[in-house]
């Protein structure tokens, strides 16, 4: 069926707010590493400032791209799951952050490390799969211009998952993101393959060559 000009205006709309979710997601989720140099304020660093901006900025666009794709009821639960539970993990991280740069200990530590790191990236890969439901039937690209894009959420989920201590769930993610990509190939899910394929590659082999997943700032990295 040929589609309206109407449905392929709601489409590139659409597909638009994708874009933007991707890159925000990319940007928002180095924010830590990226004005680092901007030194402290106070008691804290601007950093913890300008990342409270994170999750306005990534869920709304998300929300927006999955209202201009006429997200389904299912769509939308797993949209405000992930949401609460991105909203909540990053709270917890930013929060017991800002207070180990301060006062460290094994308290703050549990919250920013574990359960804040956890909680967002969990959410993090829920509200990815309301977009991928959402977008499950809309058209592949017609070029490879959104290879940088998601070669761009490869990279920042392999790095929020060894950074973050969540190496486990980052593989058991990717590799479930993989799959699905390839069973919706023909459609808009083949932009899952180049962004969680490599990945999980990635993250595999890092996990392999040290045996474990220490922390690049641990290490001096960063």
């Amino acid at each position: 069926m040929t589609s309206t000009p109407l449905a392929a205006s709601r489409r590139v709309h659409a597909r638009r707010w994708l874009v933007a979710t991707v890159l925000l997601y990319n940007v928002a989720h180095h924010l830590g590493f990226a004005v680092a140099p901007l030194g402290d304020v106070g008691h804290t660093r601007w950093g913890d400032w300008i990342d409270v901006l994170t999750p306005y900025t990534v869920l709304l666009s998300a929300a927006a791209a999955l209202r201009a794709a006429g997200a389904d009821r299912r769509g939308w639960t797993l949209y405000l799951v992930g949401a609460v539970t991105y909203t909540e993990g990053h709270g917890i991280h930013l929060a017991a952050n800002s207070v180990y740069n301060t006062a460290p200990g094994p308290t703050a530590h549990l919250w920013d490390e574990t359960v804040g790191h956890y909680l967002w990236y969990a959410g993090t890969a829920l509200v990815f799969a309301a977009l991928a439901t959402a977008f499950a039937r809309t058209p592949p690209p017609r070029t490879l211009l959104y290879l940088p894009f998601s070669l761009g959420v490869a990279v920042t989920w392999t790095t929020n998952s060894i950074e973050g201590a969540t190496a486990f769930m980052g593989i058991a993610v990717a590799a479930a993101f993989t799959v699905w990509g390839w069973r919706t190939r023909q459609h808009l899910g083949r932009v899952l393959l180049p962004a969680f394929a490599p990945a999980l590659v990635m993250l595999t082999a890092y996990g392999g060559w040290y045996r474990g997943f220490p922390q690049p700032s641990h290490m001096g990295w960063i």
